[in-house]
C-alpha cells in the first residue's frame, strides 16, 4: 500500500470517493457537509491498495497548525496499520510546512487511535454531523 500527497485530479477525485463511502454512505453524513468550502485550501491525501483508493485525509493550516480533517479508511482495511501510516504521512508533510502542531477533530470511537499516536484530548464532547466528537492536538 501506498500513501501519497494528492497531485492530480483523479487522485482527488479517489480521496472524495473513500470519504463518500465512509461519511455518507456508511456514517450518514449529509453529503452537502461532507465535501466544503475548504477543499481547495487543503493539502489532500489518498492511499492505494494496487491502484484500489482505501482511505484519505487532508489538512490545513490554520492558526499555524495543521488542521487535520477527513480522515477515513474503508471497513475491510481498518485496523491493518493503513490509519496509522495516513497520519504520518500528514504529519511528515506538516513538519515539512515547519508546522509544530496538529490539531483535529475526532469522532469519540477514534479517539483511542488518535491517543496512541500521541494525540491528547483538549475540549469536551461536542456533536458535528450528528456524531459525538473531541477536539485533539499534538506537538511535533
Amino acid at each position: 500500500m501506498i500513501v501519497k500527497v494528492v497531485e492530480s485530479n483523479n487522485e482527488l477525485d479517489d480521496a472524495f470517493k473513500v470519504r463518500n463511502t465512509v461519511f455518507v454512505e456508511e456514517q450518514k453524513v449529509p453529503a452537502d457537509l461532507e465535501i466544503d468550502e475548504h477543499e481547495n485550501d487543503a493539502t489532500h491525501f489518498v492511499a492505494y491498495d494496487d491502484r484500489t483508493p482505501v482511505a484519505a485525509g487532508r489538512f490545513r493550516v490554520v492558526d499555524q497548525m495543521a488542521k487535520v480533517e477527513r480522515i477515513c479508511v474503508l471497513s475491510s482495511y481498518r485496523k491493518t496499520g493503513l490509519g496509522q501510516e495516513l497520519m504520518n504521512t500528514i504529519e511528515e508533510q506538516a513538519e515539512k510546512l515547519n508546522l509544530s502542531k496538529m490539531k483535529l477533530n475526532a469522532q469519540l470511537s477514534a479517539v483511542g487511535f488518535y491517543k496512541k499516536l500521541g494525540y491528547e484530548t483538549v475540549s469536551e464532547e461536542f456533536m458535528d454531523a450528528g456524531i459525538p466528537h473531541v477536539t485533539m492536538t499534538k506537538e511535533l
